[in-house]
């Protein structure tokens, strides 16, 4: 009889959600809150921390008990499994043999190491590939993260060491359940690989390390001493975006970025209806749809456009017998809305566009801090190339709407394929999401200069989510660009 068919095991280099289900109730617990200044640029690199030590020492529990204490949502835990090289053929018949050394350094793909460290720090958002160790290939399928054996990368060096013999039975337990290995092969690779590794590339860098931690996540003293560190250097980076941009002086005219829909008539028409607070909820839905088509429309008009000649074999009469015809030919087109009201927007670009991709995007406004934060994404793949239309049904100070542009520009969105749609929007809100984002193109259909004390849009349409879902305001959210006051 053969061996025994290995169990699939894949590399953990992803991050979940914080959230609670209740029933069919999904509730984010924390988001992120801003990682810019109010210029859109990135204030300060992500923190990075390293753990070093040797094969099954305790590195992933530390880890998971640094970030259960920090209590931070926003971690992501990368580990260099999932940058093991993938194998060639003759390769995976010595790893079969358990004849292959991957605990050498050559068995890594250091560059995309770094590349992706690099791209993290900066506070982008990367792709991580998912290492198979059955068959030792990437799966097809790969982890996007958004931040978080390069040591200038690393801002702090942790090394975790445990005793030998603990070490090995840890490793016969891991590759015999989580890989699918035999004793034999794992006692084989450990005395000619592993063992020998240890001693000439990792135990060598201990000298190097900021905090060595004797017996791994059972040290609860060196870990908290860890926490207490990485706990300052976050509060340094904190920012009050919220703040800076209501405080700042915007004198200069509107800017040329905004396009502003036409008052026509059936425009200023439809703005007296939905911006009357005696409306009823069925009115105020059926007059905002007519409003986002005509916004969504205008929209599209700025899309770029090239001519492109089709040639047809027989002639149409449509065509008026010519033997080609001059086509526009329109660029791939994702929206995104900011949710909850931004997705209202949503069917009225279904409408126009059948084939557009849709993506989401959560941000809320923490009522202690006033500041936006990050709950949720879900972009589809690929958005880099695409031309995108962020949707939000208000923009009062713009802090929303910079953050959702920031996400776009860290999965690599060029900054002037992006246009922001909202159907008000106030000055403030222009010129913040102008300043910071030169390239965006801003569309509304009006423009409303006010805010008052609590920076909300006067005189506005009043919270549109609510007036739209027919919902009432929670004491514990908001959404960041819904509250605008009622004021005619």
């Amino acid at each position: 009889a053969g061996a025994p068919r290995r169990k699939s095991a894949t590399s953990l280099s992803k991050t979940e959600p914080p959230l609670l289900r209740t029933g069919t109730r999904t509730i984010y617990t924390a988001g992120r809150p801003p990682w810019y200044d109010e210029h859109g640029a990135q204030s300060k690199e992500a923190f990075v921390i390293g753990l070093c030590g040797g094969s099954a020492s305790g590195k992933t529990t530390v880890a998971n008990k640094i970030i259960e204490a920090l209590d931070v949502p926003w971690v992501v835990l990368l580990s260099m499994d999932s940058f093991y090289k993938v194998l060639s053929p003759e390769e995976q018949a010595l790893a079969a043999n358990n004849d292959y050394n991957f605990d050498h350094p050559g068995a890594f793909d250091f560059e995309l190491l770094v590349a992706t460290l690099r791209k993290l720090k900066q506070g982008k958002s990367v792709k991580i590939p998912v290492y198979d160790f059955t068959t030792h290939r990437r799966q097809k399928d790969w982890v996007r993260v958004c931040s978080l054996f390069h040591l200038q990368l690393l801002d702090m060096k942790i090394f975790v060491d445990a005793d030998s013999d603990i070490r090995l039975v840890r490793r016969l337990r891991r590759d015999i359940t989580e890989r699918g290995r035999d004793i034999e092969g794992v006692i084989k690779l450990y005395n000619k690989f592993v063992k020998p590794a240890f001693e000439q590339y990792i135990e060598p860098t201990m000298r190097l390390a900021d905090i060595v931690v004797p017996r791994g996540g059972g040290n609860m003293v060196a870990i908290d001493l860890i926490v207490q560190h990485v706990h300052s250097q976050l509060e340094e980076r904190e920012l009050s975006v919220r703040a800076l941009l209501a405080s700042a002086q915007q004198t200069q005219p509107l800017p040329q970025t905004l396009s502003v829909l036409e008052s026509t008539p059936q425009v200023r028409g439809l703005h007296t209806i939905i911006r009357n607070r005696e409306t009823s909820r069925d009115e105020f839905i059926f007059y905002s749809k007519r409003l986002m088509r005509l916004l969504i429309e205008h929209a599209l008009t700025f899309l770029p456009s090239q001519v492109m000649t089709a040639v047809f074999h027989k002639p149409l009469v449509c065509l008026h017998s010519s033997a080609s015809a001059h086509l526009a030919s329109s660029p791939q087109i994702t929206g995104v809305s900011i949710l909850r009201a931004g997705e209202t927007m949503e069917p009225a670009l279904r409408a126009v566009c059948k084939d557009v991709r849709i993506g989401k995007i959560l941000i809320q406004t923490n009522l202690d801090s006033g500041e936006p934060e990050l709950h949720y994404l879900r972009l589809p793949k690929d958005i880099s190339e695409d031309h995108v239309i962020l949707m939000d049904s208000t923009v009062s100070t713009g802090a929303a709407a910079m953050m959702a542009v920031r996400v776009l520009l860290d999965h690599e969105v060029q900054e002037e394929k992006i246009m922001l749609v909202s159907l008000l929007m106030a000055e403030l809100g222009v010129h913040s999401v102008a300043y910071a984002f030169p390239k965006v193109k801003i569309i509304t259909t009006a423009v409303d200069k006010g805010l008052d004390d609590s920076l909300h849009v006067i005189p506005g349409i009043g919270d549109f989510g609510d007036r739209y879902f027919g919902t009432d305001g929670s004491d514990g959210w908001s959404d960041e660009e819904d509250e605008e006051q009622v004021s005619y």
